[in-house]
């Protein structure tokens, strides 16, 4: 059976939709506001520059978009860190949500490397 062409854009959308529905259940108040509003842009983006990385009209362009969707997992886990520190009550669900961020990093990596 060949694997779906498509599975790491389903991968993404999957993490920005689990990140908006985690964001939900956090306590509103100032810093949770402003760094949601961080966090929901950077994992929305891994997602949107991985789309435009597989429309992209050079190999060039397509290393240039896969590393912002490296640039953009760690800043999600970065913000994710922020909250986990902040908001003891979600660490396990946090954790999850870095756990994966780190691995859509590392796929990026590679991506990175077999496309050099």
């Amino acid at each position: 059976m060949e694997p779906k062409k498509y599975d790491l854009e389903e991968r993404t959308l999957k993490f920005a939709i689990d990140s908006r529905l985690f964001l939900k259940k956090l306590p509103r108040n100032i810093s949770n506001i402003e760094d949601a509003k961080q966090y929901v842009r950077s994992s929305g983006s891994v997602g949107a520059n991985y789309i435009e990385a597989n429309e992209s009209f050079s190999k060039k362009d397509f290393c240039f978009r896969i590393k912002i969707c490296r640039k953009e997992a760690k800043e999600s886990c970065y913000w994710l860190k922020i909250m986990r520190a902040t908001n003891l009550e979600f660490e396990t669900e946090i954790n999850i949500l870095i756990q994966e961020s780190d691995e859509l990093k590392k796929i990026f990596s590679s991506i990175l490397e077999k496309s050099s």
